[in-house]
């Protein structure tokens, strides 16, 4: 680990970060094609199979955002101790983001996969299509604990400055998947065709093959965890969810607004609406692909550096990845701006009509807030880094129900206004559909100037030299330096 933290603490700032970066930004577009895939193979059952699945798709984000307080926790935690030459306090602190996110896993699963019906039912399913997102839904949900425990030794590797095993966790997890869900799903040899109860089956199976290839990344050479790690300590556990729980609330407040937005979208547009709005979301999702990966090699870089002592660099590498990430998704807005057309029919092929006109619309639209998209994730992550995740969670609470959610409702029509005890709080002004792609846009870039305006501020106050790791500051025995 000596040669990877010099060359984050002391080497080129941007060489380092697009070398870490690569590697996350990859893994993220696997993710992707491991969707493109999935749909490919379900659409094969039908529609219903399909639209099974896609219901399943809000309710799984919101399931996920409960194991991000492990991965975020471990991730951050480690790159401050490792920055701090105190190994074998990361390699602890692994163990216990490890054992959070199972017991969570379990907890969250279990009770999903009891209540499943009733959950599909609550977002909309009809009769057609609740028994099989339920059993898609439960199935998936039992194996939770696998996905948790696989995701915090990824964010262990994160944050050591191994990106490049996060990767590999990540194309065994999606290779395992890809090549079972045609073989549970329509059967084979001894194998009975399982439907949709396969799909499930093989993304469960996906997961744990990417946390057997990350156990045995992590007791290898390449992070060296031992028995002797395995010594609890309450002061980690404190650690993690004090760093990582208020990543778990921006998670929570951004997926529910979205699944709000599907609501007012659905009101406002109808079926054209919907169409270009989840075209839209699907084009964006791809687009922010180098921000995303940026920010998260951003966070370890900074993580390190601070436990390193060496704020300037932190500062350095914040600064560095705003401009490389508002760069590049300009550059992808760009592209966006003048052939929208063709980047909808690369999504939706027959895509015609309304839905086209609306679809063009809106990706011109989300095209003018790319690069706020990029500047904030990079300027949050300097803020994660450095254990300060509150920062993230504000923003994003302001961002979503203080501007997009409230401007998003003014597309309904005035029947639909939102009301609290009959007093109207969010009044519908029928402004169509266009009023959720302005609310989506105008809300990344008021919080590009509000987190700008804020990191300015910290940066001034101290924050990479305030930065510290929770159970350091309790003066646990856990915490203490013994590499």
């Amino acid at each position: 680990m000596s040669d990877r933290r010099a060359a984050i603490v002391e080497d080129s700032v941007p060489r380092t970060l697009l070398s870490l970066a690569v590697p996350l930004v990859a893994q993220n577009v696997v993710r992707v094609a491991q969707q493109v895939v999935d749909t490919f193979w379900l659409g094969r059952l039908g529609e219903t199979a399909v639209a099974a699945v896609g219901l399943t798709i809000p309710l799984l984000g919101l399931l996920f955002a409960l194991l991000v307080t492990p991965f975020v926790g471990t991730q951050i935690l480690v790159s401050q101790r490792v920055g701090a030459e105190n190994d074998d306090g990361a390699r602890r602190l692994v163990v216990h983001g490890v054992g959070l996110a199972i017991a969570l896993g379990a907890l969250v699963g279990g009770g999903v996969a009891a209540v499943s019906r009733p959950l599909v039912a609550l977002v909309g399913a009809g009769p057609d299509v609740a028994p099989a997102a339920a059993l898609y839904l439960g199935v998936v949900a039992l194996g939770l604990p696998l996905a948790g425990a696989s995701d915090a030794l990824e964010a262990g590797f994160v944050g050591r400055g191994d990106s490049r095993a996060s990767l590999y966790i990540n194309v065994a997890t999606v290779a395992v998947n890809v090549l079972l869900d045609p073989l549970f799903i329509f059967g084979g040899g001894p194998i009975p065709g399982m439907g949709i109860r396969g799909a499930a089956l093989a993304t469960v199976a996906g997961y744990a093959a990417g946390l057997a290839l990350a156990l045995a990344l992590a007791v290898g050479p390449r992070m060296g965890l031992s028995w002797r790690h395995l010594t609890p300590a309450r002061s980690d556990l404190r650690a993690l969810l004090s760093v990582g729980a208020p990543i778990t609330g921006r998670q929570v407040v951004s997926q529910s607004v979205r699944v709000l937005l599907v609501g007012i979208v659905a009101l406002a547009g109808g079926a054209a609406g919907l169409a270009a709005y989840t075209v839209g979301a699907r084009v964006a999702s791809v687009a922010v692909l180098p921000s995303r990966g940026l920010a998260q090699a951003a966070q370890s870089m900074v993580g390190q550096n601070v436990g390193a002592d060496r704020p300037d660099r932190a500062v350095r590498t914040t600064r560095v990845g705003v401009g490389i990430a508002a760069a590049a998704l300009a550059l992808l807005g760009v592209v966006q701006w003048l052939v929208p057309g063709p980047v909808a029919r690369l999504f939706v092929p027959d895509i015609s009509g309304d839905g086209l006109a609306l679809t063009v619309q809106y990706l011109r639209v989300l095209a003018y807030g790319y690069p706020a998209i990029g500047a904030v994730d990079l300027m949050l992550a300097g803020f994660n880094g450095a254990g300060r995740t509150r920062t993230s969670f504000v923003a994003d609470l302001l961002k979503y129900w203080a501007v997009r959610l409230p401007v998003a409702a003014l597309a309904l029509p005035a029947a639909a206004s939102v009301s609290i005890l009959g007093v109207t709080v969010v009044p519908g002004l029928d402004l169509g559909t266009p009023a959720v792609f302005w609310a989506v846009t105008g809300s990344n870039v008021a919080a590009a100037v509000g987190v700008a305006a804020y990191y300015v501020r910290a940066v001034r106050g101290g924050l990479f030299a305030d930065g510290v790791d929770p159970s350091e500051a309790d003066g646990d025995d856990a915490a203490t330096p013994t590499d």
